[in-house]
């Protein structure tokens, strides 16, 4: 017996039972005594915030209702370990962060190990203690969400974690300088330690996370003088409230890499900035002034680029 309770996306929950019973259902299955049953669903019921719905069905539940219904029916278990496949994929979108924050209290609280399956990498990021990134069932990276943030080994990785999506474009690396459609880029801290095995000359992907940038007004002096600052038109800006998203194009084709295009058909060309026509969008504070349709001048840190090569996807800094 592996002793591993399981949540799926589906609730599974039996409409004829109450949520009581639902709970209950497999103690009564392994033959645990009514005292324990009744001690082990008041304690999870309790847990979940479910004590007044106990008596109610599955069909007077809201979904975040139900699927801590479903959890409370594998917390009763007391399994060594749980396995949670998309738990959270059928509820809306205010609803998933809702449940996401229960889910991290509940297992915090509990101190189960989870394995929690998701396509959702702002599910796994805030979740996962590690992180493990597949790709067609082929392990790509696994570590802290810090480490696959900061330091991704690849393409995919680096284009599937982090929203907006990391930008790619084409670079040539000589030195401590990193030629790039913008303009000669002079590396510092971080990105000139990931570029220090390149032969000079050499052709890499670069990869620019939109929070790497900046508009340019609002950088202080010091700052900006260890940074890279640049003019280009704006294409379209859209404000969220606390920040805005700026795209505009670079001067040269697209990145030709047939890893960029598969990363394309996996996660869709809008998710992958600078895979196909050469768009970047770069995140800014609210406070910026630029306009669509407006050349406005932007900052880049310069510490934070990667490089990839354009023949395996490999991360520079990987080896």
């Amino acid at each position: 017996d592996r002793d591993i309770a399981m949540v799926f996306q589906n609730y599974a929950l039996y409409p004829h039972m109450t949520v009581r019973e639902n709970m209950a259902f497999p103690l009564k299955l392994a033959g645990a005594s009514k005292e324990e049953i009744d001690d082990k669903v008041s304690e999870a019921a309790r847990i979940l915030d479910l004590g007044q719905h106990l008596d109610r069905k599955p069909a007077n539940l809201s979904g975040g209702q139900r699927q801590r219904v479903a959890m409370g029916r594998a917390i009763v278990r007391d399994p060594k370990a749980f396995l949670m496949d998309e738990p959270l994929s059928n509820l809306d979108a205010k609803l998933r962060v809702q449940m996401r924050t229960e889910v991290a209290r509940i297992q915090s609280r509990l101190g189960t190990t989870t394995v929690y399956v998701t396509h959702d990498q702002t599910e796994a990021m805030t979740l996962g203690d590690r992180v493990a990134v597949m790709r067609a069932g082929v392990l790509q990276q696994v570590g802290a969400p810090a480490e696959l943030y900061g330091n991704p080994v690849n393409l995919f990785v680096a284009g599937f974690i982090g929203s907006p999506a990391m930008n790619f474009m084409p670079g040539r690396l000589d030195g401590e300088t990193v030629h790039l459609p913008m303009g000669d880029v002079r590396l510092a801290g971080d990105a000139r330690e990931r570029a220090a095995g390149a032969q000079s000359g050499q052709h890499v992907i670069a990869g620019i996370r939109p929070e790497s940038f900046e508009d340019a007004s609002l950088v202080s002096g010091d700052v900006r003088d260890r940074g890279f600052s640049f003019r280009t038109k704006i294409d379209l800006v859209e404000s969220l409230g606390a920040e805005k998203y700026a795209y505009f194009q670079v001067e040269e084709s697209a990145v030709e890499s047939e890893e960029l295009r598969e990363l394309a058909e996996d996660a869709g060309t809008a998710e992958v900035p600078g895979a196909q026509e050469g768009q970047v969008v770069a995140r800014l504070e609210s406070a910026s002034r630029v306009e669509r349709g407006e050349e406005a001048e932007l900052w880049l840190d310069t510490s934070k680029l990667h490089f990839f090569d354009p023949e395996n996807g490999r991360s520079l800094a990987a080896g």
